[in-house]
């Protein structure tokens, strides 16, 4: 697993978190969350799906994918769950079955919610930090109970070697 800190600049990161935590971002119901018959919620935004449908905010993710260099992209989802009155798992899963793709994390925000992953390791959410790992490794996200929602944006692609 790479871990990579303040992974965006000061006026990146602050331009991307506060337009994903206004009023003016558009976000949608999907019911389950690690599985659509998990029940549970939350809500998503598709940056990029389906072979090349996109939405009119991935520019503002290209600073990442400058880091992430990726040959192709998979599907890019931003994740917003709310607060609970407790942690709350949704279950170990993987993005994708391929064995050569990758899988990154970006937090948007700081709260008390984590990435667990099926060995144990865990990872905090900490606004402007990127984890990057191998698209079958085993892992799960939570809810928070200290922050009004918990923002993620998962990224799943296929890296260019040349890197």
């Amino acid at each position: 697993m790479k871990i990579v800190n303040n992974c965006l600049n000061k006026e990146e990161f602050i331009d991307l978190k506060k337009l994903m935590m206004s009023n003016l971002f558009p976000w949608f119901i999907r019911w389950g969350v690690s599985y659509d018959t998990d029940n549970n919620y939350q809500f998503t935004h598709n940056f990029y799906h389906n072979h090349g449908e996109s939405s009119h905010y991935f520019n503002l993710l290209k600073p990442i994918l400058n880091i992430l260099n990726p040959i192709s992209i998979i599907r890019i989802k931003a994740n917003l769950l709310v607060k609970e009155n407790k942690i709350i798992k949704h279950g170990f899963h993987v993005d994708t079955y391929s064995k050569n793709a990758k899988t990154a994390i970006f937090y948007v925000n700081n709260n008390n919610g984590f990435t667990e992953f099926e060995d144990g390791i865990i990872s905090k959410s900490e606004e402007n930090k990127l984890i990057i790992f191998d698209s079958v490794k085993k892992h799960t996200g939570t809810t928070c109970t200290d922050d009004f929602f918990r923002i993620v944006i998962n990224f799943n692609y296929f890296e260019n070697e040349s890197k």
